[in-house]
């Protein structure tokens, strides 16, 4: 059975490692921060205790009713699932929250293995993690990637596909999907497509110069 000055150094550390990761959370105004991160791996680190003593004092007392403490841990991953899925948030077409979702989960799992005095796996997952949100987001800031965004643009009835779509290949986006509707009694023809580019500036440019066409009425882009 673990010692009381182990079991304060175990709440002491998970509080440090969870506190840590929730505060680079908090500072990039994220939903799960300083406070949620913090008591999730405190939490876990408790349970864990918590099972541990009671598959000891299984082991020592036979007529104590043991414990499988791998239970206790694998309730406390699927109920940290449920906090995970209530910080993602879809909104329009883009989906926010995983990583911070992800960061409750590696957090719990950090929990758990400090709570199991598994501190070299502890303190290990805590770098990695704390590495991948602070160090890695330097080098995606940098990093060439392809920006998607998806256009609606409804004209009269003379639009054609070429004419909406001609601004944004001058621009050198590619059409990756078009999809059309149309309403004869509106004499309106809608065009949906998704366009790709690395240059996220320029879809400004590829706008005004839609707008100013004579065929649109509207248009609209999500990212």
């Amino acid at each position: 059975m673990a010692e009381p000055y182990e079991i304060i150094l175990k709440l002491l550390l998970g509080t440090l490692l969870g506190g840590i990761i929730g505060f680079e959370r908090q500072t990039h105004g994220r939903a799960a921060g300083f406070r949620t991160q913090l008591l999730v791996c405190v939490a876990c680190v408790l349970l864990m205790i918590i099972s541990e003593n009671y598959y000891v004092k299984g082991s020592l007392t036979p007529q104590f009713m043991r414990i499988d403490p791998t239970r206790i841990a694998a309730g406390a991953m699927t109920g940290v699932g449920f906090l995970g899925a209530g910080v993602i948030l879809k909104t329009g077409l883009s989906i926010q929250g995983l990583t911070t979702a992800a960061c409750i989960w590696i957090v719990s799992a950090i929990g758990l293995a400090i709570g199991a005095g598994q501190y070299l796996a502890g303190i290990s997952g805590f770098a990695i993690t704390f590495f991948s949100l602070w160090g890695l987001r330097i080098m995606e800031v940098r990093m060439p990637r392809l920006i998607y965004r998806y256009v609606t643009i409804i004209t009269d009835d003379s639009g054609d596909e070429r004419t909406v779509t001609l601004p944004f290949l001058k621009k050198g986006f590619r059409i990756v999907r078009m999809d059309y509707a149309m309403a004869p009694r509106e004499k309106e023809k809608t065009f949906i497509f998704t366009v790709t580019t690395r240059d996220p500036a320029s879809i400004k440019e590829v706008v005004d110069e839609v707008v100013g066409l004579t065929v649109t009425k509207r248009i609209e882009v999500k990212s």
